[in-house]
């Protein structure tokens, strides 16, 4: 996933991107960014995309830093929401080696450290940890690896959508997705993506200076991951993960 994707996915961005705010039905990420929020406090919105959580973040902080490596994201995000003035709108890939931005108290990032790019993705955390004050949070949000595994340890025991899973795994295609795993790259929409494991968060925020203070899963219905769920496929949902980590030095 790189910036030729994002600007060639914006026009349609809210039919092909998952809607991390509106499935979140208990509020739990918009209460850890409250309980955090100040109208003295600056947050960077790391990947805000079209700006969906820009109508959460405005009203709760001094200044809300809108950060997005899609021109054509920010376009959108600023013509849809022009009421909120303090606001500003910054082009930046946070997945490369230098990158100058103000520090922040809070940084918000939803499921935006999705490419299967390891040197990127180092980069993206290494610059996280840089943009936040010492003694800032920051609230993570990343698909999750073990839920990715159990919707098909539960699609395979039960043959949910087996046509569709069929043709995400084919004999010509299927060693090499497995192989992907290994990373925790599984596939959304034919898109290798990063999937991350608990301890692997863990792992990969302490190395950065930051520790983490809570763990969630957000947890979403099965419709986002089968087409026809069961009746009975209730519990355990599906989620990813957030995490709220304190920036230590």
């Amino acid at each position: 996933m790189d910036r030729n994707y994002w600007e060639k996915i914006a026009p349609d961005y809210n039919e092909e991107i998952f809607d991390v705010l509106k499935n979140d039905k208990k509020s739990i990420i918009r209460s850890a960014i409250i309980k955090r929020a100040s109208p003295s406090k600056t947050v960077a919105d790391i990947g805000c995309a079209v700006g969906k959580w820009i109508p959460v973040l405005a009203p709760a902080f001094k200044q809300v830093l809108a950060l997005d490596i899609s021109i054509e994201n920010l376009a959108i995000a600023q013509r849809t929401y022009p009421q909120y003035n303090n606001v500003d709108y910054i082009r930046g890939d946070m997945s490369a080696e230098k990158i100058k931005l103000p520090k922040c108290d809070v940084a918000v990032c939803i499921n935006a450290i999705l490419t299967d790019s390891v040197k990127k993705r180092d980069n993206f955390f290494k610059n996280l940890s840089r943009i936040i004050k010492k003694g800032g949070h920051l609230v993570l949000v990343v698909p999750s690896l073990e839920s990715w595994m159990m919707t098909h340890i539960i699609q395979n025991r039960w043959k949910i959508d087996e046509d569709l899973f069929a043709k995400k795994f084919s004999a010509k295609a299927g060693s090499k997705k497995y192989r992907n795993l290994l990373q925790g790259h599984a596939d959304i929409d034919q898109v290798p993506t990063k999937h991350f494991l608990q301890e692997e968060l863990d792992l990969l925020l302490s190395l950065q200076k930051l520790s983490i203070e809570s763990i969630q899963k957000i947890e979403y219905s099965w419709k986002t991951e089968f087409v026809k769920p069961p009746k009975w496929l209730k519990h355990p949902n599906p989620w990813d993960w957030m995490l709220v980590a304190k920036k230590m030095e």
